[in-house]
């Protein structure tokens, strides 16, 4: 399979060439534990997961490293003001990030290193940077110096004389050069601090990565991700101070994923316009925040609308709850074609499949296979799926068309091509009925319908309609789908499911 991605290094598509033949060594910048997960978050990670997903689906041994920054000046800041500890902080916050991933079906990572279990080696990395002479100690700390390594501004396309101290560079005269930054920071006073050489402190933010990655994957390994905030300075400076200490290559291919722009503006916390995972998940199945994000490229930005009351009180996302309603789509295809599975297995021997049918899968997963090989179009990808949903609905409409073995034969190779598809796209999973009820469950709280009013009225349609009292049980149906619930006959009995809201 030929795979190409988007290398920020030399901005362009790039051939994917692996260090080790039919393996991958690839390190994503984790969260800093200070607060919970926002959407932001949420963007990056479910893109990232959906890369080692389809990387081990191409036949790749996949090394995952995703770290957490448990220590650094927020983390510290955060801590003082709810009167913890700095480390039990971190550790909640860790709790609440895993939590709010697997709410969003991103798998744990191989490794999930943290920077405090690490200061031996970014300690050793520091003093590496000193004895070859990139590196110097002022009376705060130790600093790397941009101008001693040459290659500084590749990754950003910057070059360093016209380059304007930004975010996260810290304005100091004492320094040989704006630019430069701490390795290590001395101790201040009610700080956590670790021994070193120059005196107790802790590290840098950007030092972490490098001993981090480095330990896990070594110099030269194939993929570091992140948020294209992130290129500079951070791993800018992440390359500069690695290649410095190693004399080697850090890292092969720059993934770096777009930004979530929040009614047209650039979501940041500065602004006051971010949104949390939680309270997302609040309004919408979680599932739901996962296939909204899928439905972009992962490099362009996410068009992330928030409906708001005129005092400025969060009422929505109304895209969250389209991408629910697609989500809720999906589920009920998956638990019609288990249903047809269910009702002819035991009765017939699948048959030879339907030509048109066979080349309609075939060509599926030809498709899902070349969008996600070129730059990890996920969007595409769950595209094509759409597209295989109704092809599966449609033949399930017209299936009487065709003999018992060969609807057995199709719908399991229905199923089989969509499963395949969840599997690397992280979407359709759940067991449906259980998704399905999920789902409905947000829905009904979006409706302002209780269960028990629900059921309630369920009970009395069925009670009208013994009686014949078809216009009570029409009425009864019509009130429930004016608040945007549609009730269904079927032969286990009345289903529903949301429609609006």
């Amino acid at each position: 399979m030929d795979i190409r991605f988007y290398n920020t290094l030399h901005r362009s598509k790039e051939p994917f060439r692996t260090r080790d033949p039919g393996k991958v060594a690839m390190y994503v910048c984790g969260p800093t534990v200070y607060d919970d997960a926002h959407i932001g978050h949420a963007r990056a990670y479910v893109a990232f997961d959906v890369l080692a997903r389809f990387l081990r689906f191409a036949g790749f041994e996949v090394t995952y490293v995703r770290n957490y920054t448990d220590i650094d000046d927020k983390v510290i800041r955060r801590a003082q003001e709810v009167g913890t500890t700095p480390g039990e902080l971190a550790q909640r916050y860790i709790d609440r990030y895993r939590e709010d991933m697997a709410r969003l079906r991103v798998l744990e990572p191989d490794v999930t290193p943290r920077v405090t279990d690490h200061l031996d080696e970014i300690v050793a990395l520091v003093r590496a940077l000193v004895d070859r002479g990139h590196a110097y100690l002022l009376d705060d700390g130790v600093y790397f110096s941009v101008r001693s390594y040459n290659g500084y501004g590749r990754l950003s396309g910057r070059r360093l004389d016209e380059m304007m101290v930004g975010a996260r560079v810290e304005v100091d005269d004492r320094k040989r050069d704006p630019l430069d930054f701490a390795l290590w920071k001395l101790a201040k006073p009610d700080e956590p601090s670790w021994p070193s050489p120059w005196g107790a402190g802790r590290p840098g933010w950007h030092i972490e990565c490098s001993a981090m990655s480095l330990k896990y994957l070594g110099p030269g390994f194939d993929i570091h991700g992140g948020g294209m905030d992130l290129i500079f300075p951070h791993h800018e400076n992440e390359i500069a101070q690695s290649v410095c200490a190693t004399g080697q290559e850090f890292a092969r291919f720059w993934l770096h994923n777009g930004f979530v722009n929040v009614n047209k503006e650039k979501m940041s916390k500065s602004l006051g316009n971010f949104f949390t995972i939680r309270q997302a998940a609040e309004v919408v199945d979680a599932e739901a925040i996962r296939l909204f994000l899928l439905g972009t490229h992962y490099r362009g930005p996410v068009q992330f609308d928030v409906e708001l009351s005129p005092e400025g009180h969060l009422v929505g996302f109304p895209g969250l709850v389209e991408a629910e309603r697609r989500l809720a789509y999906g589920y009920e295809t998956v638990r019609r074609l288990a249903r047809a599975e269910a009702a002819l297995a035991g009765k017939h021997a699948p048959g030879a499949l339907p030509d048109a049918l066979a080349g309609a899968a075939a060509g599926f997963e030809e498709a899902l296979r070349a969008a996600l090989a070129d730059d990890l179009n996920h969007a595409e990808a769950l595209g094509h799926l759409a597209t295989l949903q109704r092809t599966a609905n449609d033949f399930l409409d017209r299936a009487k068309e065709h003999p018992p073995a060969a609807r057995l034969a199709a719908i399991r190779r229905l199923r089989e091509a969509m499963a395949g598809a969840a599997r690397v796209l992280g979407v359709f999973e759940r067991e449906a009925d259980e998704a399905l009820a999920e789902i409905g469950t947000r829905g009904l709280q979006r409706a302002g319908v209780t269960a028990a009013e629900l059921d309630d009225a369920i009970r009395r349609r069925a009670e009208a309609r013994r009686a014949k009292d078809f216009a009570a049980a029409d009425r009864i149906r019509a009130e429930l789908l004016e608040r945007g619930i549609e009730l269904m006959d079927a032969p286990g009995g009345t289903e529903w499911r949301v429609v609006r809201g």
